[in-house]
């Protein structure tokens, strides 16, 4: 039941400047500018998750501050997920993320991955270089440089990502297409667009955009289609809601917060 990675693998390391950083050559080549409209810095989301009709976890998201990286201004993100109530008897998680993401061209420069969930450990604390198109993880006993394309998102990076995509002119069916570097491997990750709906919130029925993310089929979920997420129709594209179908039980996630947004959620 590793609900607060499921959740940070869509959307699902200091916090100034370290040594090893990416090394830039002497003529720097551009780097897109995406832009966006979507978020700002003070952003804050928080999730209530349930596994069943068991209140398992929560989970939240914080632009904390705009840094710097190869003189670079940086969202500087951070999402955090643990279990509460019984699970913390029979699953005790406590999730940590951290993204230091391109202000401009919307990809990471440093992504840290700090898991504990029932036992099982992943430690991640990956740098990229946005010139070279390579990263390392620090916590490799060997110097290993991945190979990745030129827009490869981390998996928190990936979620802020994909809310900067313009969805006006999706139609049902579309795919959008998203590269993540995980577990020092790219996953040609997409969402397909399914439609528009109503969700019912804690504050009131939203207008959402409905997408089914294909996800890697493997011993979690049920199938390669398992998922369905549920983003706010309007400036924001804030992830409302999340079901996910597991191999035994579904995990579902719910807003139950949020603060400093950049726009208004527009509400039914």
């Amino acid at each position: 039941m590793r609900s607060s990675s499921f959740f940070f693998s869509l959307l699902i390391s200091a916090s100034l400047f370290l040594n090893g950083q990416a090394e830039a050559p002497d003529t720097l080549p551009e780097l897109p500018k995406r832009g966006q409209k979507a978020f700002k810095e003070g952003e804050y989301l928080k999730y209530r998750i349930h596994y069943g009709i068991i209140n398992a976890g929560r989970a939240e998201l914080r632009i904390k501050n705009l840094e710097f990286r190869e003189n670079r201004p940086v969202f500087h993100v951070v999402g955090t997920g643990r279990s509460v109530g019984m699970a913390e008897v029979f699953f005790r998680t406590r999730d940590r993320y951290e993204s230091w993401i391109d202000a401009e061209a919307l990809v990471p420069w440093e992504f840290v991955r700090d898991v504990d969930e029932g036992g099982y450990i992943i430690e991640r604390h990956l740098r990229f270089d946005r010139y070279k198109n390579t990263a390392k993880d620090s916590k490799l006993r060997r110097d290993t440089v991945f190979a990745i394309p030129d827009d490869a998102q981390d998996m928190l990076s990936a979620f802020y990502y994909a809310r900067s995509i313009d969805a006006k002119g999706l139609r049902k069916g579309d795919l959008i297409p998203v590269n993540i570097f995980l577990d020092h491997k790219v996953f040609a990750f997409q969402l397909k667009y399914m439609g528009k709906e109503t969700v019912k919130s804690k504050f009131g029925k939203i207008r959402c955009l409905k997408f089914m993310p294909t996800v890697q089929e493997g011993r979690v979920f049920k199938e390669k289609e398992g998922m369905l997420l549920w983003v706010s129709d309007d400036e924001n594209k804030v992830p409302i809601r999340l079901e996910t179908e597991l191999v035994v039980g579904s995990i579902k996630m719910d807003i139950s917060d949020y603060k400093n947004l950049r726009h208004p959620i527009r509400f039914d």
